[in-house]
């Protein structure tokens, strides 16, 4: 495993002295088939601790290619040899139950950038773990919210049989009123979709709804894309973003996805984030370099409020999300899960770039529907 240690330069704290540095670990995925999404997540993190030129937080960077046993090795060592007080970067819902709740056990604080299972947001929530993204049903929720807005009545649905798959499934079927053409788990990392898509021809559907991330995404959609079906597709931003829309290419235009985050969201720290991004990398952020910024910029926002080693000041001040979001407004749940708005975005394209565009608001100032089974 390849360490990375980067630490962000200038100034300490102005206010009231300064605190003990803040020591962060990120975990997430650098290698393999979800690569691109972990190194997202880590751009536009370091993206916001550079901006921020200061000196009192340093960040360690591991790989977990996409492995629980890898996550939580390293997460142990982080948190006994390298003394991280805040851990943060898994993609992979399964990685982040094998790790989130031993970290929080041991009086750590772990902020999401992206994975957030259900299991965590209920019964499972604790008052040091915060998910900056979203809770796993929510840009689901918004897809089956526009599915009825858009009078599907027959979908056939899949996903990997994974939490975040079953998270998935579960949250478009609590917005979406029409039946179902079929339901489907694949399995995570699968790349053949031959049988699923022989499903669909022959179930009756009047359209698709899909969630799959990373190179599955692409898989899925290339095939598709060749075999002849003819339904609307809808799917979540995850399978919609910008890495895989370059793969896939002119078959994904028209289609229409959910997200809490979109390049052209019209707010001052959206547009100043993607041309910074843009510069950088040479590249369009995705959602997932979105969430990488917004929970440094937040976990900055808090250091500046609270030290680390007070816990419940300091979850006190990242409760109050003191920072200028580039998905524009934003606050917390009771458990710890924002409320944020899940737009409709369609894939388009912009000279030889896909991308995507906001075209409606499938749900406004969404929490999630796990709040009340969060006892903290």
């Amino acid at each position: 495993m390849k360490k990375l240690m980067l630490a962000t330069a200038a100034a300490a704290l102005a206010a009231g002295g300064a605190m003990a540095d803040v020591k962060v670990g990120m975990i997430t995925t650098l290698s393999g088939g979800g690569a691109s999404l972990g190194i997202d997540t880590r751009d536009g993190f370091m993206l916001a601790m550079e901006e921020a030129n200061r000196n009192d937080v340093k960040v360690i960077i591991e790989d977990d290619q996409r492995k629980p046993d890898i996550a939580v090795q390293l997460a142990d060592k982080m948190i006994q040899s390298e003394k991280v007080d805040v851990l943060t970067g898994i993609v992979w819902s399964n990685l982040a139950m094998a790790v989130v709740p031993a970290t929080t056990a041991q009086g750590l604080f772990y902020l999401s950038t992206n994975a957030a299972p259900a299991q965590l947001a209920g019964k499972g929530c604790n008052p040091n773990y915060f998910s900056v993204s979203y809770q796993n049903d929510n840009l689901h929720e918004g897809a089956g919210a526009y599915a009825t807005q858009a009078g599907f009545k027959n979908t056939f649905i899949l996903a990997p049989n994974y939490p975040a798959g079953i998270d998935s499934l579960t949250g478009f079927k609590r917005f979406y009123e029409g039946d179902l053409a079929g339901e489907v788990y694949t399995k995570l990392g699968q790349t053949d979709y031959a049988a699923e898509i022989a499903q669909i021809r022959a179930s009756g559907a009047d359209s698709v709804f899909f969630f799959l991330p990373g190179g599955m995404g692409i898989s899925f959609l290339k095939q598709y894309a060749d075999s002849g079906v003819d339904l609307p597709v809808v799917g979540p931003a995850f399978s919609f973003d910008q890495g895989i829309l370059q793969a896939v290419g002119e078959a994904a235009v028209g289609v229409k996805n959910s997200s809490t985050w979109s390049k052209d969201l019209d707010n001052e720290a959206n547009a100043a984030f993607v041309a910074a991004f843009q510069q950088k990398y040479d590249r369009l952020p995705s959602i997932y370099a979105a969430q990488g910024y917004d929970t440094a910029n937040l976990l900055l926002s808090a250091i500046d409020k609270a030290d680390v080693n007070d816990d419940a000041a300091f979850a006190a001040a990242l409760k109050e999300a003191d920072f200028a979001s580039v998905r524009g407004e934003f606050s917390f749940a009771a458990n710890n899960h924002p409320i944020q708005n899940v737009y409709v975005r369609e894939v388009i394209k912009e000279g030889d770039v896909f991308t995507n565009k906001i075209v409606g608001t499938a749900l406004e100032d969404h929490a999630n529907a796990y709040v009340d089974e969060c006892k903290m």
